[in-house]
């Protein structure tokens, strides 16, 4: 490994850049039954269908970071983490959502924060990753304001918590990702497939959102950050023909701009309410709402990116019988001859990257941002190990490496972009996925103890953190 650090660098990044990972609570802590936390919704469907997650693998062990912190922590600090974004379990915390602090929680994360610290790791803490507290649930989750209140409530007690070590702060993961699993395509608990559903859901979030950064400038954190992670996906029309750039404006307002611009510019895009208004499905609302959202805009964005979406004018009129859906303004779109990852069925398309930032420079006030999320997952990696026992993933190093490209000529068109975490720092288990593709710098062998092991991608990247580019 020694003679890749010798090399001289061509994409140098600027000083104080962020190099890590990002993981989430309910994907990598396991202990899901112990140390005091309340089911979540995970816990739950697992037990009620056991049959819808991979291989039947489900979120109670996972790969036991409750455990196994400090060995993590220092297998990151060995590959050259300087950030590491975590989430915290709401129902661990906080075990129905509402009412008593857990204790052991709160030893947990104090144990966790202090072990990153300690080892010059800065800690970015996201407060919501998909995991609502069962009990709330129960009331309707995010369609339920009283959950909205519970959930800032919640904020401020992380806050408080544990803002004197904590500087970056999120308040949702990817949340239009909950809206879609959960009530567009039944692929999240609680599988309901209605439109107007999901549009109230959406809204909820976004309220509940900027009542989370309201308590954080309560809270005063010195030198703190608050932000959203939003995983922006590219809207590609399939060509320029007015009816297929309007199909991909559509998706880009209801995918990326219904949470993006709220959280970015404080209102909602006008073409957005008109088209929602159009349709009769508009979200019900609260006096002082507007003004919330307005006044409540983020500091720091994350931006999680794997994929395109390339999409088209409808070829056919939908069903007026068949469920309201986003695919009744478009059609998808398969590119002849684009690159996929044929594990996970995705296209790579490394310079979407720049053009997610290059559009957060030109049309959103080029705030600080950072890449949250990128990553490769894969089948079956057993099979790249070589005669050490390491794999051999040039696949990821090669993904990883073509997307930094277009990262820093972003950086050097003058985007504000200050970092880079990969998905994920090891192998962890992905909601119905469960360990079907893994994502990991590190290997997680199931079979063997989950014994912890550093991939090729992971010496590849200390490299890269060590050397501040490559």
């Amino acid at each position: 490994m020694e003679q890749q650090s010798k090399q001289p660098i061509t994409y140098r990044f600027p000083a104080g850049f962020w190099w890590g990972s990002a993981t989430s609570a309910t994907q990598m802590e396991g202990a899901a039954n112990e140390g005091g936390k309340g089911k979540n919704i995970w816990d739950h469907w697992y037990e009620k269908e056991p049959h819808r997650f991979f291989n039947g693998v489900g979120p109670s062990t996972t790969s036991d970071f409750y455990h196994r912190y400090k060995e993590d922590i220092a297998l990151m600090k060995e590959i050259g983490h300087n950030s590491f974004r975590f989430s915290i379990s709401w129902s661990r915390l906080i075990p129905k959502g509402i009412g008593e602090v857990n204790p052991e929680a709160v030893r947990f994360y104090n144990a966790v924060i202090d072990e990153l610290l300690a080892s010059g790791i800065e800690p970015f803490v996201n407060l919501y990753h998909f995991d609502m507290p069962l009990a709330l649930q129960n009331i309707g989750g995010w369609e339920n304001r009283e959950v909205v209140d519970a959930y800032a409530r919640y904020a401020s007690i992380c806050f408080e918590l544990f803002g004197d070590r904590v500087k970056k702060w999120f308040t949702h993961n990817e949340p239009i990702v909950p809206v879609e699993g959960g009530y567009l395509y039944d692929f999240h608990y609680p599988n309901i497939v209605d439109f107007r559903r999901a549009v109230q859901v959406a809204y909820h979030t976004v309220i509940a959102h900027a009542k989370a950064v309201a308590a954080f400038r309560k809270a005063a954190i010195q030198g703190g950050q608050i932000g959203i992670i939003l995983n922006l996906t590219p809207s590609y029309p399939r060509s320029q023909h007015p009816a297929d750039v309007k199909a991909a404006h559509i998706a880009d307002l209801l995918f990326n701009r219904s949470f993006l611009d709220p959280a970015v510019k404080g209102e909602y895009p006008q073409d957005l309410i008109e088209l929602l208004d159009e349709h009769g499905f508009l979200p019900v609302t609260e006096a002082g709402d507007r003004e919330l959202i307005k006044e409540n805009t983020i500091d720091l964005l994350g931006i999680n990116y794997y994929q395109p979406r390339r999409v088209k004018a409808k070829e056919h009129l939908p069903n007026p019988d068949a469920p309201f859906l986003p695919e009744r303004f478009f059609d998808y779109y398969a590119m002849p001859g684009r690159k996929m990852n044929p594990y996970r069925g995705w296209e790579i398309y490394e310079k979407g990257i720049y053009d997610i930032l290059i559009n957060i420079k030109e049309n959103y006030g080029n705030i600080e941002c950072f890449i949250s999320e990128n990553g490769m997952g894969v089948e079956g990696e057993d099979r790249f190990r070589n005669e050490n026992g390491m794999i051999d993933d040039d696949y990821r190093i090669a993904f990883i490496r073509e997307h930094l490209k277009w990262v820093h000529r972003a950086v050097e068109e003058g985007v504000n972009v200050k970092g880079y975490h990969l998905w994920t720092f090891m192998d962890n288990w992905s909601w119905t996925n469960a360990y079907k593709n893994r994502y990991g710098l590190v290997a997680v062998d199931l079979d063997n103890g989950l014994k912890r092991t550093i991939k090729k991608s992971g010496y590849w990247f200390k490299t890269v953190a060590e050397n501040n580019g490559f």
